[in-house]
């Protein structure tokens, strides 16, 4: 698993802060310095964040368990789907509907409704409505899909949450910490990094620096996801084998048999 560099972090511009006045407390110990009212954050202290939080990931990912992206910010959204999609992970860069988790039965008939609806389009049932009809149902479904058509195969609550912008999603922070959900999270010099398990200092403004911390994040994810399916075939190779000792034994074990048996 490769470690993010000074040089690629700085490039990025994932050491610029907030202003000064508009800092978190709490965030001074990833902060290293002030330059021009503007709190500059320590990449150290990033790098390593970074590392530790891309390693629980990749177990996640390695356990096949689903990891939620977040991130309904303008600079966030089109990367975030991106990422997302590249490691096939659920994501949220429209709204985050309250209840996505809290409720989640709730929202998974939203998504049955989306499937039904799918369903009347082919086989039939449409061309036997009115037009008006038709026209309401094919807006309810383009409202669903977009809101909903990101986690349409997640089937149970995610294992893991990965945040853009803690403060902006709060309402899924709050959600993820009620269920004890694991968080990880960028967070930047105005937000409170205790509210997730995993903050990584940087800056969340830019779409270039969130770009950056996601790259190294999904590329610990297709690692984890990689190794899984090495296991999974190393497994049926090894089930494979073993179905294939069970005839010959038999068949020694027959020979021995007759033999004992003329003797």
């Amino acid at each position: 698993m490769s470690k993010a560099t000074h040089e690629e972090l700085l490039q990025a511009g994932v050491h610029f802060g907030h202003l000064k006045r508009k800092w978190n407390p709490n965030m001074a110990p990833y902060i290293f310095m002030e330059k021009n009212g503007i709190h500059i954050i320590d990449l150290n202290k990033t790098i390593a964040k970074l590392d530790e939080a891309a390693k629980v990931l990749k177990q996640i990912a390695k356990s096949g368990k689903k990891i939620m992206f977040v991130a309904t910010k303008k600079q966030a959204q089109e990367v975030v789907a991106e990422k997302a999609k590249s490691v096939n992970m659920p994501y949220v860069t429209e709204r985050w509907p309250g209840g996505m988790l809290t409720n989640f039965a709730t929202i998974r008939k939203a998504v049955k409704k989306m499937a039904s609806i799918d369903k009347m389009m082919t086989d039939g049932t449409f061309d036997n409505i009115s037009k008006k009809e038709k026209l309401q149902i094919t807006r309810q479904r383009e409202k669903l899909e977009k809101n909903l058509g990101s986690i349409a195969d997640l089937t149970r609550l995610p294992a893991a949450l990965f945040i853009v912008d803690i403060n902006k999603e709060h309402i899924a922070v709050a959600e993820a910490r009620r269920l004890n959900i694991p968080t990880f999270g960028i967070v930047d010099t105005n937000s409170d990094p205790r509210l997730v398990d995993y903050p990584i200092p940087a800056n969340d403004d830019s779409s270039k620096s969130i770009k950056v911390i996601l790259d190294h994040i999904t590329a610990a994810i297709e690692e984890g996801l990689s190794e899984r399916k090495q296991d999974k075939e190393a497994q049926a190779e090894e089930k494979a084998g073993t179905a294939e000792e069970k005839p010959a034994a038999k068949k020694a074990t027959g020979t021995r048999s007759r033999k004992a048996k003329a003797e």
